[in-house]
C-alpha cells in the first residue's frame, strides 16, 4: 500500500466502496437533490476507471500546435500587450462565456512574476466588464486547465433571476440552455470590449 500513489489509493478505496454497496456502484452524491442540479430521474455513478500513467498530453503541450498561440488578435474580444480575452466560437446558453489567456505560452505555475502582479486586477476588470452588461447576478471565474496547457481563465455570466443555475452547475446549464440570439450575443461582446478599453 505504501508504494501506491494518491490516485491509485483513491481508486482502490472507491472500488472497495463499490463492492460494499448493494448496487455495486458508488452512491449518487447528495447534491443530486439540489435545485441547481440539472438532471432528474434515476442516476448511476459510473464505475471508477483505472489510473492512467503517464497521463495523456494536454492540447498544445510544449507549445506544439497550440490554438491560443496560433490565434490572431482579430479573433479576440479585447487584447493588450500581455493578455487576450476571447469568447466561445458560438453563442452560449448563459449571456457570455469568456476566456482570458496570456499571450505567452505559459501555465499558472510558470506565469512570469510581472504578469502575476497584475493578474488579480485584470480578473476583477473582466468581471466588472461582464457585470456592466446589466442583468448579471454573478460571474463565475474558474481555472481548470486539464484540456489545454496554455493558461486560460473561464468567466461564465449567470443571468439575474436564473437561480437554478447558481453555483458550479452553471457550467452544465450553459450547455443545456438554448443559445442566445447571435445579434444580442455579439452586441454584448462589443459592450464588454468597450468596458475593457474604458
Amino acid at each position: 500500500m505504501a508504494d501506491e500513489n494518491y490516485a491509485q489509493q483513491t481508486v482502490r478505496r472507491a472500488r472497495e466502496a463499490e463492492q460494499a454497496s448493494p448496487s455495486g456502484r458508488l452512491p449518487v452524491p447528495s447534491y443530486a437533490s439540489w435545485e441547481s442540479f440539472p438532471y432528474e430521474g434515476e442516476l448511476q455513478v459510473r464505475p471508477v476507471s483505472d489510473v492512467v500513467l503517464p497521463e495523456p498530453p494536454r492540447h498544445g503541450e510544449g507549445s506544439v500546435d497550440c490554438h491560443a498561440c496560433a490565434a490572431q488578435d482579430e479573433q479576440y474580444v479585447w487584447t493588450d500587450e500581455h493578455w487576450r480575452l476571447r469568447s466561445t466560437a458560438e453563442p452560449t446558453g448563459l449571456p457570455v462565456v469568456l476566456l482570458l489567456e496570456p499571450r505567452e505560452h505559459v501555465d499558472l505555475h510558470d506565469l512570469p512574476v510581472a504578469l502575476r502582479a497584475g493578474m488579480g486586477d485584470l480578473l476583477c476588470r473582466v468581471e466588472a466588464a461582464i457585470t456592466s452588461l446589466g442583468g448579471i447576478a454573478r460571474v463565475h471565474v474558474s481555472r481548470i486547465g486539464d484540456g489545454a496547457e496554455h493558461l486560460h481563465w473561464w468567466f461564465m455570466a449567470r443571468p439575474e433571476g436564473l437561480v437554478q443555475a447558481r453555483g458550479s452547475f452553471a457550467v452544465e446549464w450553459d450547455d443545456l440552455l438554448p443559445p442566445r440570439p447571435r445579434d444580442q450575443w455579439e452586441a454584448d461582446l462589443q459592450r464588454v470590449a468597450a468596458a475593457m478599453r474604458g
